[in-house]
């Protein structure tokens, strides 16, 4: 097993809370990780990327190479379109439909969510209102997007739950449930 996951987003989304979970659960598979970081300087509004590197065999680099990632998660559309350059060919992009204006020349949406639409293997959702329906507070949309990305990742579901019950667990009983309904929202949308 082997899989290459580029995370995308901007600050304050949640990016690195998504890294943490795939990367418990991909840990408690017995799996190799490898994760590089780079994100502005964690300001809110700036954009964050994370390579993530999952293999059942040793891996020797930390990031992945144009052409190389099998999976885009990216909790923005156009975020999710900038590293395209790095998706391989039958990859995979797992991306919100609502986009983050953060600049005043952000291009028109229908306009991205068209690129996003023409790529052959996609899931657009809008994890927002996912997030809502399910009960859960806007701040769980990130697991909204994980939950939809989950058939993708080549971990079992199990092993993500049991990941987000971990990682959230200091934080009480009713962040956990909110963020296992969200999860559960992503994946039942991905309609996979």
């Amino acid at each position: 097993m082997k899989r290459d996951i580029i995370l995308a987003g901007v600050g304050g989304q949640g990016i690195l809370s998504i890294a943490t979970v795939i990367g418990d659960a991909a840990l408690n598979e017995g799996l190799y990780l490898k994760q590089a970081e780079v994100h502005g300087m964690s300001q809110r509004g700036g954009d964050v990327q994370s390579n993530l590197r999952l293999s059942s065999e040793p891996i020797y680099s930390d990031l992945i190479p144009k052409g190389g990632a099998d999976l885009i998660i990216s909790l923005e559309p156009m975020e999710a379109l900038r590293y395209l350059p790095y998706l391989k060919e039958d990859g995979w992009i797992v991306t919100s439909s609502k986009p983050f204006v953060n600049i005043p020349n952000y291009p028109e949406i229908e306009n991205v969510l068209a690129h996003v639409k023409a790529i052959k293997n996609h899931v657009l959702i809008d994890v927002d209102a996912l997030a809502k329906e399910a009960g859960a507070p806007a701040q769980a949309a990130n697991m909204v997007l994980l939950g939809a990305a989950i058939p993708m990742l080549g971990i079992d579901h199990d092993k993500i739950v049991e990941g987000v019950k971990r990682i959230f667990a200091r934080k009480g009983e009713a962040i956990v449930a909110a963020n296992l309904a969200a999860i559960e929202a992503g994946y039942s949308a991905s309609k996979l």
